[in-house]
């Protein structure tokens, strides 16, 4: 017997993060987090919201720094792990 697939189960438990990029996950989380003012934070306070490690979170945020327009990503500390300022550019 072959096993056939059921898409509307499928569908029912995919998560609606499944079809973005780990860096599109991330920018969209900020994006909405700062529609209010800047926030401040550490990788590992938002690892679960938005399903990355906060090793991923890390690295992502200093690609950012680099490349996006739209975010101003600044390191504003270090104590036991990085914090970062984010706000809109």
């Amino acid at each position: 017997m072959s096993a056939t697939r059921n898409p509307s189960a499928d569908d029912a438990t995919a998560s609606p993060t499944d079809d973005l990029s780990k860096e599109e996950r991330l920018t969209r989380y900020l994006r909405e987090k700062i529609d209010e003012g800047e926030m401040y934070f550490k990788s590992k306070f938002i690892a679960n919201e938005v399903e990355l490690s906060p090793k991923e979170i890390g690295a992502l945020m200093v690609k950012l720094s680099d490349s996006t327009a739209e975010l101003s990503v600044e390191k504003w500390s270090y104590t036991s792990a990085t914090t970062w300022r984010v706000e809109q550019a």
